[in-house]
């Protein structure tokens, strides 16, 4: 009786022992915790400051002629000789070719024949007023009715006279535009036509021109400039372009014209710039690859992109006050190598979150904070 119970105490006094340790074993995973609990996360920062954000902005440009021509024929003809081809160089002025049209002729004669005989009806009207008048100055010699009617007559056979005038220069006018003439200096880029063909101003011969005509010495560089860009653009700045044709060799020119309205479709401004092509080197559509330097006039706030959050309902930065976050609202401008300009309630020298997050709420505690250098 005594043995059974002294075992029955040993197991108690055991189990005692074993949730002893158990319990001990528990305490210290506890403390364990609260200690990993207790790790310092760093957070890294960098100091705003003020700076100029350089880059450029790449867009597709077209080289055109300077000035380009379709020269038809003003009367109906028949093309005679052609003087040039495709790929001459001609001068103002210089004859194109020549055309003949026979009724031209005959018109240009039966109006000079009118003309002439017009002017001697005038002059003989002219002088019988001269002879009356001249003799009405002898009181009762010619009524003034005589005089007034010659002098009717007079100025009528006057005006029919400049009537016959301007159909003869007319049809002289008709036969001077038998001969094309070229209106500036520039290459033939095309020619529609052969000797014999018919052309006209309209009908059958009239679909194509008889010659294209380009300035190419100098050449219009046209590109389209987003809205968000023109104002990096005035009069007499600068840009680089390049063509397919020549890889690797890089060309100027200088803005000479702005549109100053906003194309509704695109939302681009149209801009000009005059290209010297003495050389001849470049070609009117070309496709260039235009790069417009973004260099700002004043300089603005500097940040990572990383440090400025796009949220749904802003766009802000977390400036780090008193070792707090504060959620500052910016816009921001733009932006070039991971680097962006930003606008707000903002001062040289405020530390801001270089990796912000929408995470990252009003208040928070920001003491561990790593600058960046």
């Amino acid at each position: 009786m005594n043995n059974t119970k002294t075992l029955a105490i040993t197991l108690v006094c055991g189990l005692q022992a074993v949730m002893l340790l158990s319990s001990c074993g528990h305490s210290e995973g506890k403390a364990e915790n609260t200690d990993a609990t207790k790790e310092v996360i760093t957070v890294a920062a960098t100091t705003l400051h003020k700076g100029k954000l350089a880059s450029t902005l790449q867009i597709p440009g077209e080289l055109v002629a300077f000035q380009q021509v379709d020269i038809y024929a003003k009367v109906s003809s028949f093309v005679k000789k052609l003087h040039v081809d495709v790929g001459s160089e001609v001068s103002t002025g210089q004859l194109l070719a020549t055309m003949e049209a026979p009724e031209i002729t005959s018109q240009l004669s039966g109006a000079e024949s009118r003309l002439k005989s017009q002017e001697a009806v005038y002059l003989a009207s002219k002088a019988n007023y001269d002879r009356l008048h001249e003799t009405s100055l002898t009181p009762g010699t010619v009524s003034k009715n005589d005089l007034d009617i010659a002098q009717a007559r007079m100025k009528s056979d006057a005006a029919q006279l400049e009537s016959a005038k301007a159909a003869y220069k007319e049809i002289t006018d008709n036969r001077n535009y038998l001969e094309i003439r070229a209106p500036f200096s520039g290459i033939v880029s095309a020619r529609n036509v052969s000797a014999g063909a018919y052309v006209g101003p309209t009908g059958k011969g009239s679909e194509f021109p008889l010659f294209t005509l380009q300035e190419q010495k100098k050449l219009r560089l046209v590109i389209s400039v987003p809205e968000a860009y023109t104002s990096y653009l005035t009069n007499n700045s600068e840009v680089g372009f390049t063509v397919k044709a020549y890889a690797g060799q890089n060309f100027t020119a200088k803005v000479n014209r702005l549109s100053g309205v906003m194309d509704t479709r695109l939302r681009s401004q149209r801009i000009e710039m005059d290209v010297p092509n003495n050389d001849k080197k470049l070609m009117p559509g070309m496709i260039a690859e235009v790069k417009i330097p973004l260099n700002t006039a004043d300089s603005a706030f500097i940040l990572p992109k990383t440090a400025v959050v796009n949220s749904t309902v802003n766009v802000f930065v977390v400036r780090v006050t008193n070792g707090k976050a504060e959620r500052v609202l910016v816009q921001a401008g733009h932006d070039a190598d991971g680097k962006i300009e930003v606008y707000g309630n903002l001062n040289a020298g405020d530390t801001i979150v270089t990796v912000a997050s929408e995470e990252i709420r009003d208040g928070a505690d920001m003491k561990h904070i790593k600058l960046d250098k």
